[in-house]
């Protein structure tokens, strides 16, 4: 059984800063791309950045230059540092992995809620 479990979100101020953290527990061969979404109310869920296993790391145009992804492989861990924080990026944060258990299967976590508000 695999599990992503995100950590991090919360309340900030708009120019804030907040860093989630995601987390790849279970029987783990190898993971491949990992990945950060976000939906916001009424919205569909989007892609906001994604790291691949080398390192190759690719960002949605609206949040280039504030956020930055990373991952730690030796932990089966993703990361994404969020600076100059607005209004607009408030949404329900996922973590994504392609993980290898038996298969390659792709995962989802449960979801941690960012709000930027004054």
């Amino acid at each position: 059984q695999v599990q992503l479990v995100e950590s991090g979100g919360g309340l900030v101020q708009p120019g804030g800063s907040l860093s989630l953290s995601c987390a790849a527990s279970g029987s783990i061969v190898s993971i491949g791309t990992m990945a950060w979404y976000q939906q916001a109310p009424g919205k569909q869920r989007e892609l906001v950045a994604s790291i691949s296993s080398s390192g190759w790391k690719n960002y949605a145009d609206s949040v280039k230059g504030r956020f930055t992804i990373s991952r730690d492989n030796t932990k089966n861990m993703v990361y994404l540092q969020m600076n100059s924080l607005k209004p607009e990026d408030t949404a329900v944060y996922y973590c994504n992995a392609d993980i290898a258990v038996r298969g390659l299967r792709n995962y989802w976590g449960q979801g941690t809620q960012v709000t930027v508000s004054s």
